[in-house]
């Protein structure tokens, strides 16, 4: 499939170019992304996203309707570090080809990237859970938008200051609403090592059954140490998460006599216009709260 798809990828970002009288034609990789880029671009894009609901990007396949979406693309923004690493044949050649992409995470400095040891050489990329770090993704947004199109550039650099302090608005109602919690009880165990930034930035002790990538399934082991560990902590439930498989955390629930707290977002958003309880998790926001409320109600 690889080999087929380098081909089209190249004939179709050498065939399509900008009109500028239309809106820029925006290809975005997962949902946390293209919220961001919608809420910045306004109505001067059109945003397609490649990764919809439900779907683990660890063990995404590139199809030739990507291909083809990259193409007709005016400007490409991708999560980065790794995270589509399945991808990056296709954003490598598209970028010698001149076609305008960028990994949003370019512009988080690198010392406050983390890099547990279980990444094996690579940084976590799952930055979206801690919101002050995510805003800071909005730069590289307006930067390659404001690069397609000049005539919006203010627009971009005006629509950035706000949703970046939108993000801070979001990122104060989290740290206070996990201050909620006692610290003893803010102990989060999931299914994959999604949380690393989440813990850091809001008190949690984070536990994944799996590591980074949902790729390898839970050795026995784990399970079993896993268990132990919740009843040595009292810990009051555990989660799953909507792009993993959850038998595996489901059977470490049973084995440990633990409640599932509930359903939560890790590396995919839900449905457009989807509502869990008051919160659209169709959207970055709605996403965020639903998890930072799930879990805290649930741990009380």
């Amino acid at each position: 499939m690889r080999g087929f798809l380098l081909p089209v990828v190249t004939a179709l970002l050498l065939a399509v170019g900008l009109n500028a009288s239309e809106p820029l034609r925006v290809t975005t990789t997962i949902g946390m992304v293209a919220d961001l880029v919608k809420q910045v671009g306004g109505a001067r894009v059109t945003v397609s996203q490649m990764m919809g609901p439900g779907v683990d990007p660890h063990l995404y396949k590139p199809t030739a309707a990507d291909a083809a979406a990259l193409g007709k693309a005016d400007v490409v923004f991708y999560s980065g570090l790794m995270l589509e690493g399945r991808m990056g044949d296709l954003f490598t050649r598209a970028a010698r080809a001149g076609k305008r992409i960028y990994a949003v995470t370019e512009s988080v400095p690198e010392d406050k990237l983390l890099e547990p040891a279980e990444f094996e050489g690579h940084y976590d990329p799952h930055l979206w859970f801690d919101v002050s770090m995510w805003a800071a993704t909005v730069p590289t947004i307006v930067k390659g938008l404001s690069e397609a199109d000049a005539e919006g550039s203010a627009a971009y650099a005006e629509a950035g200051k706000t949703l970046q302090a939108k993000l801070g608005e979001l990122h104060e109602w989290c740290t206070k609403t996990a201050s909620e919690l006692p610290k003893e009880q803010r102990i989060l165990v999931t299914s994959h090592d999604a949380y690393n930034y989440f813990g850091r930035a809001y008190g949690f002790k984070v536990i994944g059954l799996q590591g980074v990538s949902t790729v390898s399934e839970a050795a026995l082991s784990d399970m079993s140490s896993l268990v132990s560990f919740i009843k040595e902590q009292g810990v009051k439930a555990i989660f799953i998460e909507s792009s993993v498989n959850p038998q595996a955390i489901q059977r470490v629930a049973d084995d440990a006599g633990v409640k599932i707290g509930g359903e939560i977002f890790s590396d995919a958003m839900g449905q457009p216009g989807e509502k869990r309880g008051e919160y659209d998790t169709g959207t970055y926001e709605g996403m965020v709260r639903h998890n930072m409320s799930t879990i805290v109600n649930a741990l009380k």
